[in-house]
């Protein structure tokens, strides 16, 4: 693990995207929150929100956080939601993986609710860091 000891706190943001692919019928579905294993969103909200701060437990090398804050956002299209999560803190290193896992693990937390009426027919994908700001680099955007 890198030693942060002398990194200064700065306040520190970032946003992270992931994208699911799946039927227009499912989504809407989705959207209506009427699947059959119940409100899949605010599951999926739960489960980002629980993975920014589990982060240093799934990824070896992370450092923990004093998270301030962590949102997670949906946008529809016809046959995907697009899952948005940002995280802030102000400490010594970025949460950019804390924002990365978190966006993977709400569109499989939708996956995984989705797929009994959507079956091998769903994608994940375009799991990407959209902005980070704080820190050494300051404000970049994808």
């Amino acid at each position: 693990m890198k030693d942060i000891l002398d990194k200064q706190d700065t306040q520190r943001e970032a946003s992270a995207q992931a994208r699911l692919h799946a039927p227009a019928d499912i989504i809407q579905r989705l959207r209506e929150r009427a699947l059959g294993k119940g409100d899949a969103l605010e599951m999926a909200r739960a489960a980002a929100i629980l993975a920014t701060k589990r982060t240093p437990e799934l990824i070896p090398l992370c450092h923990p956080l004093p998270l301030r804050k962590a949102t997670v956002d949906y946008e529809f299209d016809e046959e995907s939601v697009r899952i948005v999560v940002t995280a802030a803190c102000k400490g010594p290193t970025g949460v950019e993986m804390e924002v990365l896992t978190a966006a993977s693990i709400a569109a499989l937390t939708l996956y995984d609710m989705m797929k009994p009426e959507a079956g091998l027919e769903m994608v994940i994908d375009e799991v990407c860091l959209l902005h980070k700001s704080g820190g050494k680099s300051g404000l970049v955007r994808r």
